[in-house]
């Protein structure tokens, strides 16, 4: 892997800057103000291409498939030799061939990698998309979904949506094999779901869930090797053949194990630093020999070996219960540039960087060489373009192998690599796991102000990249990190970027919490460019074509969950309207509850005849005599400061606009303005001509002089009767139980000619 040439320490940290497109979004990432979405111009959107089959495995960048940078060329579980798995591999092609979807499940170091791989390269001309390999190390259902576009599509920069997706996905038929996927349940149904014409091959960690009854997945359990395979695979890593004793040993190991082939390779290393301390006897002896010389007879055999193997006898094996955790014996007889590599994963969470990362983080020059011997010792493992600590090597070393200071400067290293420009896109993907892992030990470490500076270079590079899920996980720790320092300017940042993430990944429920808490921060420091942009995301979220669902409205203005479920059901732009069934008789209790809602939530309860359940726009029809009269849109010449069309009350969801504005401002949240112990007076007017409604006059506040006050006196007939038109007039007020009026609409607009509506009596 390419690196950048002189001395980072030296040299300016900069911000990642681009351009990607996500859905119909186009993204700007590394503004100094933050990330920015705006629509994507047709002429501008990717047109993905798919990939011919040209080779029997593929993958995205940073995956299984394709490695990036050297990589260790270690005897790790996956380089290992095949060894008594043909009737597992028979099995699984077959079940692969008729399409079924398998899980490879077992006991941590059963070796479910390396079955992955033997049966991946077998499978090759099962499908006719060939075998896709994936790496699901930390990866989201999103990002494999990402992956698997990623390596059947050329399309770069391109995120699409998940519609998008779906269509893309829908004619891929190949065998997708993803190792240790971390998604489960119905995270894990979905992304088989979202490849229909695809089989699945994943293996998972062995504390996996249960598979639900309904699941398209099916278990297949990765039991150990057996007695004769241990022997031979330990005597393969160990460079010889097992003497008697070594046998007898290897056989108590097998039953204490179960067979698993981690144990036997860690065994093997545990016997080849027994070799090393036989040398050095061997090699004592001689020179006492050769100092000394012999005082009468010859005292050693003339055969080397036989002298090598009576030396052998005199060091002990370990015991079958130091060989169950054999991490720190096998730490202890490492190199020392091994040993600074492994106690620098073990400060990374388990984490080990690429080999060209080591000369600048803990001076060690020969960085393939250490990592080959952490996965020769089986302590590490390559995965996913790194290495990384095998199962249970963390755990044991933790106490014993600390940090020592060896993190130190992790930071200002990776926020200089992830920004320059000789570092490709690709490579900061197969970092981005090192990358969280730096975050988290200079926050343990209390190093607040640097989690912040490689944060701030890391996620734009890392949304560039399109690695979402890393994304989101170092917006959490940098806010983190900011809220710990007080730096006002930093948490703003962070919100921002965190809502640009939330709108890409469409979520605009958090995607407004999260700008109108920056638009908050910007403005309390003084940050007239971030309000801006941070206004231009909110108003992106209530563009005309790209408006929230009522439900994520609600659920971002505070309404409770019976308000929200009511209010998805209500269109925006409903106006007041009254008909043959349309009367509305509304208790004071019920409007203690729904008060919120106004005359949505009133002509919601009328019954369910009047509802379309199949209507995908959540409208009500209109039945009766009025069913001629169209629904009433919103108008185009609404004002914004208005609460949308159609005399929805503030708390209406045609209120949302209004309350969305007054958030930008600095206001994140928004209550209803209306007493409790306010009761209704009039419930809305009835209008049978075809004449415009004018919209309801919004709450007045406390204080302000009241609207007229309206109620229907009688039934409305069912057909528009002939009358003269009725000039707008103002009723007086009637006081109600608590001395206040609630507003209503009046008739402001004379109907048209030969049409007349009658005009409710005032109350």
């Amino acid at each position: 892997m390419a690196q950048p040439t002189g001395e980072f320490r030296q040299e300016a940290v900069r911000t990642r800057g681009g351009e990607l497109v996500s859905g119909g979004l186009l993204v700007g990432v590394g503004a100094p103000e933050g990330s920015e979405a705006r629509p994507c111009p047709e002429e501008w959107r990717p047109r993905p291409r798919r990939i011919e089959r040209s080779e029997p495995a593929r993958g995205p960048a940073g995956g299984v498939g394709r490695a990036v940078g050297p990589l260790a060329l270690g005897a790790g579980l996956a380089d290992l030799p095949l060894l008594d798995r043909e009737a597992d591999i028979a099995e699984l092609l077959g079940l692969l061939a008729e399409g079924r979807s398998i899980r490879l499940v077992g006991k941590a170091g059963s070796g479910r990698s390396t079955l992955l791989s033997a049966v991946a390269e077998a499978a090759a001309d099962l499908a006719p998309g060939g075998v896709v390999q994936l790496c699901g190390h930390r990866r989201t259902a999103a990002d494999l979904l990402q992956d698997l576009f990623a390596a059947t599509h050329h399309a770069p920069g391109f995120r699409p949506d998940p519609g998008q997706l779906a269509a893309h996905l829908a004619g891929i038929g190949a065998i997708v094999v993803i190792d240790e996927a971390e998604p489960t349940g119905a995270e894990l149904e979905g992304l088989l779901a979202a490849a229909p014409g695809c089989a699945f091959l994943i293996s998972v960690a062995p504390d996996t869930l249960p598979l639900p009854d309904d699941s398209r997945l099916q278990d297949h359990t990765v039991a150990g090797l057996s007695r004769s395979a241990c022997l031979i695979l330990a005597a393969r890593q160990a460079g010889r053949p097992l003497d008697v004793a070594e046998k007898a040993w290897a056989v108590d190991l097998w039953f204490e194990s179960e067979g698993l082939p981690l144990r036997f390779v860690q065994a093997a290393a545990l016997l080849r630093q027994r070799d090393v301390s036989v040398d050095a006897l061997v090699a004592a002896e001689e020179d006492r020999l050769d100092v000394f010389g012999a005082i009468d007879e010859p005292i050693r055999d003339p055969d080397p070996a036989v002298r090598e193997n009576a030396l052998r006898r005199t060091v002990p094996l370990l015991s079958v219960a130091e060989t169950a955790s054999p991490a720190v014996r096998l730490a202890e007889g490492l190199s020392e540039p091994a040993q600074a590599v492994l106690r620098l994963a073990v400060a990374l969470g388990g984490e080990c960087p690429t080999a060209p990362h080591l000369p600048a983080l803990i001076d060690v020059g020969q960085g393939e060489s250490a990592l080959a011997e952490l996965a020769d010792a089986g302590l590490a493992v390559s995965i996913g373009g790194h290495h990384r600590l095998t199962a249970g090597a963390l755990e044991l070393l933790t106490p014993h192998w600390p940090a020592r200071g060896c993190v130190d400067g992790a930071a200002q290293h990776f926020a200089w690599w992830v920004g320059h420009s000789s570092v490709s896109l690709e490579q900061i993907a197969a970092e981005a796991e090192v990358v969280i892992g730096v975050l988290l030990a200079d926050r343990t470490a209390g190093r607040h102000e640097a989690v912040i500076r490689l944060a701030r270079a890391a996620a734009p590079a890392l949304a560039l990249a399109l690695r979402w899920g890393a994304w989101e996980r170092v917006l959490q720790l940098g806010l983190e990190a900011a809220r710990r320092t007080g730096s006002t300017v930093d948490q703003a940042w962070f919100h921002h970027e965190a809502g640009v993430h939330a709108i890409c990944v469409q979520q605009p429920s958090r995607a407004i919490a999260e700008l109108e808490t920056a638009l908050t921060l910007r403005a309390s420091a003084g940050e007239q460019r971030g309000v801006a942009a941070a206004r231009r995301m909110l108003d992106l979220l209530r563009a005309e074509g790209r408006q929230l669902p009522a439900a994520a409205v609600a659920a971002a203005t505070g309404r409770g969950p019976v308000i929200r479920k009511i209010a998805a059901r209500v269109p925006a732009g409903l106006k007041a309207r009254t008909g043959k069934r349309r009367r509305v008789v509304v208790a004071s209790a019920a409007v203690l509850t729904f008060g919120v809602l106004g005359t949505a939530v009133a002509m919601s309860v009328t019954g369910p005849d009047e509802h379309k359940g199949n209507d995908p726009h959540g409208r009500l029809d209109d039945v009766g005599d009025t069913k001629n009269t169209p629904m009433p849109l919103p108008s185009a010449s609404s004002s914004p400061g208005k609460a949308g069309t159609g005399g929805a009350e503030p708390g209406s969801p045609a209120g949302t606009s209004a309350s969305a504005e007054a958030s930008a401002s600095g206001s994140a949240s928004h209550s209803p303005s209306a007493s409790p112990t306010r009761k209704p007076s009039s419930s809305p007017g009835a209008t049978g001509s075809d004449a415009p409604q004018q919209p309801q006059p919004q709450q007045p506040a406390p204080g302000q002089p009241q609207p007229p006050v309206q109620q229907p006196t009688q039934p409305q007939p069912s057909a528009p009767q002939p009358s003269k038109p009725t000039p707008s007039h103002t009723a007086p007020s009637t006081p109600t139980g608590t001395g206040t009026p609630a507003p209503t609409s009046s008739a402001t607009s004379p109907a048209p000619s030969g049409t007349g509506s009658p005009s409710p009596s005032p109350a």
